[in-house]
């Protein structure tokens, strides 16, 4: 089975690829040539997941995927959730964002936050969403050179190091997107049997 996964997302297609088994088969949008920005205006984080696949799946009318994640910060009201990739303003950096968040939350003693990740997924016009959690704590200074966006920051239960300070292999094993990932894995391969 072939799938369009719609992202833009440089660092979501390298994680999603690396965790994904290779009997999947999917086309980027940078493959497909679609280089417009996909919206995401919705209010929940499976909205946007779903409101991506649904342009993607309007345009293409192929089985396709996307995926949206948030960080909610609990001291925060859940801050920044769907804004978490544009946190500190719509064309800032991740170090932009972090920052931003570390000066929010310093006044705060619980430094509880959690990560969601929803994969929306779209087979024969059938629209189907899947979520990972990872609970985690926001460390007090950014530590580590892996992952990207807020994984400098993020230590997730039971460890003292943060995602950024975790190889791959450790990290997809207990992420928010890898435990989403596997359950819309699990799903496709019972649709194929």
């Amino acid at each position: 089975m072939k799938f369009i996964f719609a992202t833009h997302n440089a660092n979501k297609l390298t994680e999603v690829r690396a965790m994904l088994p290779p009997q999947f088969n999917f086309l980027t949008l940078t493959e497909l040539n679609y280089h417009t920005e996909i919206p995401e205006t919705r209010d929940t984080i499976a909205g946007n997941a779903l409101q991506k696949v649904e342009t993607v799946w309007d345009i293409f009318k192929e089985n396709c995927f996307a995926e949206d994640t948030g960080l909610l910060v609990k001291s925060l009201n859940d801050e920044p959730n769907v804004f978490t990739a544009r946190y500190a303003g719509e064309h800032k950096s991740s170090a932009d964002n972090i920052s931003l968040l570390l000066k929010n939350l310093a006044p705060h003693e619980d430094r509880a936050a959690k990560f969601v990740t929803v994969f929306a997924l779209i087979i024969d016009g059938k629209s189907y969403t899947f979520e990972g959690v990872c609970e985690g704590t926001i460390a007090i200074t950014p530590k580590g050179e892996g992952g990207f966006g807020y994984d400098p920051i993020f230590i997730p239960k039971g460890y003292q190091t943060t995602f950024a300070e975790m190889n791959s292999e450790e990290k997809h094993s207990i992420s928010h997107r890898g435990k989403a990932l596997a359950k819309m894995v699990d799903f496709i391969r019972e649709l194929a049997i």
